[in-house]
C-alpha cells in the first residue's frame, strides 16, 4: 500500500492544525463530492479555512497532509472536542461521483489503510468513529446510505476478523461431515 505524502506547511500550522495531539480514534468522512485525493488536499492546503483533515482516499491512493500527532478541524466538535483533537481523519473520495464503483474502490481502499492504522497502534474495530459521533452531522453521508456495519465489516476483513462473502459461500457449499441415524 503506496501512502503519497504532500504535507502542510509548517507556516499553515497555525490555521489547520495547530495543536499537538494524541490520537485515540480514527474518524471516517465523506467528501461530497467527486473530486480525486490529490485535489482533496491541494485544495485544503491552499485555502486559508479552518478546515483540515489529516488522509485524503480515492479509489487509486492515499495522501496525507497532516501528521498524526497534529490535530485537525474536522470532526465540529469545537477547539477542545474529542474529535477534533484526538482523532485521525480520514475523508473518503468520491461519494458523490456518478460512478458509484469509484467510490465503492475508495471505500475498500480506506478500509484496508484503517486496518493497518489499527494494526499499527494496536487498537479495535471500536476506535472506528463516524464524523456523526462528533457532532452529528450525517456523515459520512454515502457510506452511511450503504450501511455503516458493512463499511465496518470490510475492516474487519482487513483484519481477519471476518470472513469475506466468498469464503461464506465457499464454506456453505462444502460438504457437511455430520451423519444423521435414522
Amino acid at each position: 500500500m503506496k501512502i503519497v505524502r504532500i504535507m502542510v506547511p509548517k507556516s499553515k500550522y497555525d490555521i489547520k492544525c495547530p495543536y499537538e495531539m494524541e490520537a485515540e480514534y480514527i474518524t471516517v468522512h465523506n467528501t461530497a463530492n467527486k473530486a480525486s485525493a490529490r485535489a482533496e488536499i491541494s485544495y485544503m492546503i491552499g485555502n486559508n479555512n479552518k478546515v483540515s483533515y489529516h488522509v485524503a482516499i480515492d479509489d487509486k491512493e492515499i495522501v496525507q497532509a497532516i501528521e498524526f500527532d497534529r490535530n485537525a478541524w474536522h470532526a465540529g466538535d469545537g477547539k477542545n472536542g474529542k474529535g477534533n483533537r484526538q482523532s485521525i481523519s480520514i475523508e473518503i473520495c468520491h461519494s458523490t461521483n456518478p460512478d458509484i464503483n469509484k467510490f465503492l474502490e475508495a471505500e475498500k481502499l480506506t478500509a484496508k489503510y484503517i486496518a493497518y492504522l489499527l494494526k499499527q497502534r494496536n487498537w479495535g474495530i471500536e476506535r472506528v468513529k463516524k464524523h456523526q459521533d462528533w457532532s452529528k452531522k450525517y456523515c459520512p453521508h454515502k457510506t452511511l446510505d450503504l450501511g455503516w456495519e458493512r463499511f465496518l465489516n470490510l475492516i474487519k476483513v482487513e483484519l481477519g476478523e471476518v470472513k469475506t462473502e466468498e469464503e461464506q459461500a465457499k464454506e456453505a457449499s462444502k460438504p457437511s461431515n455430520i451423519v444423521v441415524n435414522s
